[in-house]
């Protein structure tokens, strides 16, 4: 049955299109629900004493190119100036991801959305925070991260005729992931283990919002199992056998259980990623400072699929929705596997 179910899903997912997106849609922050994607059921089977009682289903929607691309035009708009933490472009691209939290029930996590970065003095500045709490009794004490920046370095020096540093690989793609993993979690509402979304501010100035959080988080007590992190996805790698890497891979067995889950190679080592020490350079690395938890970050950029890095040509018309939507979709078992699992069976080395 399940392989017949599979079948049955492949045939589906391939019969369904998307349409071109609506641009005065795209640039409505109060309309950020994204396009309908391949419609696809979850089955879970419960047992009752040794044998099948029931199969509960669930439908939602694949995450299509469409979809991807109705986020990242709005993120990526010259209206937002660059993400520049404390401005007031960045201060929409916050309104916006907060709109995708409240209309796919995600919850704040603290009193609201934002929370306001303390040690950051360059303008008001907030991460945005979102919450599913988990279904299983014990398990829903222990927490796992879904994180990306949503934040960039604003107007810069460029040509005549361009001076936004619009940030569409730098990370508005990994930012993207994160609002299409919250939007497939709210809808499913099947994970164990409680999961906060944080979008954070302030990466460009010193990875000030994840210092912020992972140490006000530490100080709550959480039992956190993992932060998982998303940045500069927004391309495919050049003549990989994987489509992601992860930073600090040798660090934990983090890759090797994402490809059990993933059911392939989806996520491999790279080599330019240790030598320039990545591991350190993007959000895990406080939640691995303050818990010595897994916590590693998922990319594509290998340093020379994407040559745009923190210029004013990181633009939208770059980005390959097919690609981030493959990706996406490929990674939404893993995170489901790693949040549902019955033991912590991520472990650093």
């Amino acid at each position: 049955m399940k392989q017949i179910l599979i079948v049955f899903l492949g045939i589906l997912m391939l019969a369904c299109g998307g349409s071109k997106v609506d641009q005065s849609t795209v640039l409505n922050p109060t309309n950020p629900k994204g396009l309908k994607g391949a419609v696809v059921s979850e089955s879970e089977v419960i047992k009752d004493n040794g044998g099948v009682s029931a199969v509960t289903s669930t439908v939602v929607a694949n995450s299509t190119p469409e979809d991807i691309e109705q986020l990242m035009v709005f993120l990526t708009s010259d209206d937002l100036q660059g993400r520049d933490t404390g401005s007031e472009g960045i201060s929409k691209a916050a309104d916006f991801i907060q709109n995708v939290f409240e209309n796919n029930n995600i919850k704040p996590y603290f009193s609201t959305y934002k929370d306001t970065l303390e040690n950051y003095s360059g303008g008001a500045a907030y991460n945005i925070v979102g919450f599913l709490p988990g279904s299983d009794s014990d398990l829903k004490n222990e927490f796992v991260i879904i994180g990306a920046h949503y934040d960039h370095i604003g107007m810069i020096s460029g040509d005549n005729s361009d001076t936004i540093a619009n940030g569409a690989n730098d990370n508005a793609s990994g930012t993207t992931a994160v609002l299409e993993f919250a939007k497939y979690f709210g809808k499913l509402r099947n994970n164990k283990r409680s999961i906060i979304f944080a979008l954070f501010s302030a990466e460009e100035k010193g990875l000030l919002g994840s210092k912020h959080l992972a140490s006000k988080l530490k100080s709550k007590n959480i039992d956190l199992y993992t932060m998982l992190n998303f940045e500069m996805i927004g391309v495919p790698m050049v003549g990989k056998d994987h489509n992601l890497y992860l930073t600090g891979h040798e660090l934990s067995n983090l890759a090797e259980i994402s490809n059990e889950y993933a059911q392939k190679n989806l996520v491999g080592f790279l080599p330019k990623a240790k030598e320039f020490n990545l591991f350190r350079r993007s959000d895990n690395a406080p939640f691995h400072d303050e818990f010595n938890v897994p916590s590693q970050t998922y990319s594509s950029f290998d340093f020379t699929n994407f040559g745009e890095y923190h210029k004013v040509g990181d633009e939208v018309s770059l980005i390959n929705f097919n690609f981030m939507s493959e990706i996406i979709n490929e990674v939404k078992p893993v995170l489901k596997g790693i949040i549902n699992a019955p033991s912590k069976e991520i472990k650093y080395n």
